[in-house]
């Protein structure tokens, strides 16, 4: 069984989670404060972190911060609906996805299949064409166990960045607009004002790093979309 770590001080709401969890076939371990939340992330092998970003002893965006500093267990965080500032924070610092609270059951386990698909490098394409490698230049991506080299060394990407820049890389040289982009990486539309893809994609520019002509390797055209160069 798919092991899931929800980690919520809302014992009405973890409760009701956790069983609706259970009947689509996961095993859920629940604790109510971010503290105990990352000491079990980081001790036991999850599939993925539920992690809500308001709780006591420990903020969840603090629990994020300890956790990405040891595990890149995949973590979708719960958030207030319209806290934008905590979303964006949570996602710069490696969540792989947020859902607004209060959610449907059916939502969340929507959201942890979608990411679950992701990290286990698996598409609608298909497992064989998950596993090839994409190669653009001096960057390498290895989609069946998310691996990636740039440059020679390896490359640290959180579990949407490597969605993100898997998506890019097989479009290399194309403008992809957003939309596409969270179609392809994220298994949905992309939602009115989610600024998320914009997020991680500066997270990938900083990893990159420049040109030599002092641009970055991913353009953007405002409005339109994002484009990988090749050279």
């Amino acid at each position: 069984m798919v092991k899931i770590l929800l980690v919520d001080d809302d014992v009405d709401l973890t409760s009701m989670l956790s069983q609706y969890l259970v009947r689509e076939g996961f095993d859920v371990t629940t604790v109510r404060d971010g503290e105990t939340g990352v000491m079990e992330a980081i001790s036991r092998d999850y599939a993925l972190v539920v992690l809500d970003i308001m709780m006591p002893r420990l903020s969840g965006i603090e629990a994020l911060r300890r956790i990405r500093a040891t595990s890149p267990v995949p973590i979708l965080m719960l958030t207030a609906r319209g806290d934008d500032i905590d979303r964006i924070v949570g996602l710069d610092l490696g969540a792989d996805d947020y859902v607004p609270k209060p959610c449907t059951p059916g939502e969340l386990v929507a959201r942890i299949r979608a990411i679950l698909r992701r990290t286990e490098g698996r598409g609608s394409s298909g497992m064989a064409a998950a596993q090839r490698m994409v190669q653009v230049g001096e960057l390498t991506l290895w989609p069946g166990n998310r691996q990636a080299t740039w440059r020679g060394a390896s490359l640290e990407l959180t579990g949407t960045e490597f969605s993100l820049l898997e998506v890019l890389a097989r479009h290399s040289g194309q403008l992809v607009s957003k939309q596409d982009i969270s179609q392809q990486a994220f298994d949905r539309p992309l939602a009115r004002f989610d600024r998320r893809i914009d997020v991680h994609i500066s997270s990938i520019r900083q990893k990159l790093g420049t040109r030599p002509d002092g641009q970055s390797w991913i353009q953007s055209v405002r409005g339109l979309g994002y484009q990988l160069l090749e050279d």
